[in-house]
């Protein structure tokens, strides 16, 4: 049975506009309006918020009445490994909580972890371990937008098991701290 990816629709929506190619192939976006759908790093133009549904499979989204985008093609697997990669990257948005070590994702996803980490990194220009990471502060940057939670409880919540680790991260990936962030993002959402 195919595992459910873990994202809110909020989540989500994030993703579409900002065009994350971190989560194509793990959900699709369906405009209710044109009746067509799309990767999440699709650069049509965005729809409005409430004309739009979010599905984790093609045949669900086709089953649905939808067709599929000719900008961005999310019926075209672009490699003979799209599977792996899918799945690893699926794994790792479903267990970014937990502590998970290169041999976790392998046996996971039936592969040798050497060439999880080849393939992987072939594919995306990044390591598993990178990838994770990337997910993780996505989290964490989701949260400090949408709670009131302190760095500390948001650091232990998104997986990291330090908060040195986990500050040295966000500013890394966003090139600010995270209250440096909490504060810009309530700044541009005041009218």
């Amino acid at each position: 049975m195919e595992q459910q990816l873990e994202l809110s629709f909020d989540e989500m929506w994030e993703k579409i506009m900002a065009c994350d190619p971190t989560y194509d192939g793990l959900f699709y976006t369906a405009v209710k309006t044109t009746k067509i759908f799309c990767r999440p790093s699709c650069r049509s133009r965005k729809p409005k918020k409430e004309n739009v549904a979010f599905y984790f499979g093609i045949r669900q989204v086709e089953q649905a009445g939808f067709r599929a985008c000719k900008r961005c093609q999310p019926e075209v697997e672009h490699s003979p490994h799209t599977g792996v990669i899918t799945d690893t990257i699926q794994f790792l948005v479903n267990h970014y909580k937990q502590r998970l070590v290169l041999q976790d994702i392998a046996d996971h996803v039936g592969v040798s972890s050497f060439h999880l980490e080849r393939l992987f990194k072939q594919e995306t220009a990044e390591t598993p371990r990178t990838y994770l990471e990337k997910i993780r502060i996505d989290k964490a940057s989701h949260l400090i937008i949408s709670t009131n939670w302190t760095n500390l409880e948001i650091c232990y919540e998104t997986g990291f098991q330090s908060p040195s680790n986990f500050y040295k991260a966000f500013r890394r990936l966003k090139h600010c701290s995270p209250n440096e962030y909490r504060t810009h993002v309530r700044m541009e959402s005041r009218p």
